[in-house]
C-alpha cells in the first residue's frame, strides 16, 4: 500500500465503525430483501420502485427520473420495470407532458401488491434496525446519511 501525507487514513476506531457500517447495511438489506421475496415475490429494488411510483402524482414517473430517484442505472431500472410489467404491477407508456419520454405507471394491482409488501418491509425495518438503535443514535445516523446524500448526490430526501 502506497503511503502519502495527503491520504486521511482511518484511525482504528474509524475503521471499526466503517466495517460495522458495511457489515450492518449488507446484512440488513439482505434480510429485508429475503423477507420481501419470500412473502411477496418482490426484491428490495422492486419494492423501492413501487414506493416511488406510489408517491408520485398519478402514480407515474419518467423512467430517467425514476432511475435517478432510486440511484440505479437506467438499464437496471428498465430491466426491473420490464419484470414488473410482466406481472401487471407496472405499465410503461409515453409521458403525458411531451409524448417523447417513457413513464412507468403503478397499476391498481401493483398498488395492492405494494400495500401488502409494505407491512412486511416496515416490520422488518422496525425489528432489524429500529429495535437495535437508541433513538439518539438513530437520529444521528439519519443526519449523517442525509449529509452523505446531499454531499454526493446533491439533493435532500
Amino acid at each position: 500500500m502506497e503511503t502519502t501525507t495527503a491520504t486521511p487514513w482511518l484511525s482504528a476506531e474509524q475503521q471499526r465503525v466503517w466495517r460495522a457500517f458495511l457489515g450492518g447495511t449488507t446484512v440488513l438489506m439482505d434480510r429485508l430483501d429475503r423477507d420481501l421475496r419470500a412473502a411477496h415475490g418482490l426484491s428490495m429494488p422492486e419494492y423501492e420502485i413501487l414506493v416511488r411510483l406510489s408517491e408520485a402524482p398519478g402514480r407515474s414517473i419518467r423512467m430517467a427520473e425514476l432511475a435517478d430517484a432510486v440511484a440505479h442505472s437506467r438499464s437496471r431500472v428498465t430491466h426491473t420495470i420490464a419484470r414488473l410489467e410482466r406481472e401487471n404491477i407496472v405499465l410503461r407508456g409515453q409521458c403525458s407532458e411531451d409524448g417523447r419520454g417513457v413513464s412507468a405507471v403503478l397499476t391498481d394491482h401493483g398498488f395492492s401488491v405494494l400495500e401488502a409488501a409494505a407491512h412486511t418491509h416496515v416490520q422488518g425495518v422496525h425489528d432489524y434496525l429500529i429495535e437495535n438503535a437508541d433513538p439518539a443514535d438513530f437520529e444521528a445516523m439519519g443526519r449523517i446519511m442525509q449529509g452523505v446524500i446531499e454531499s454526493l448526490h446533491g439533493r435532500k430526501f
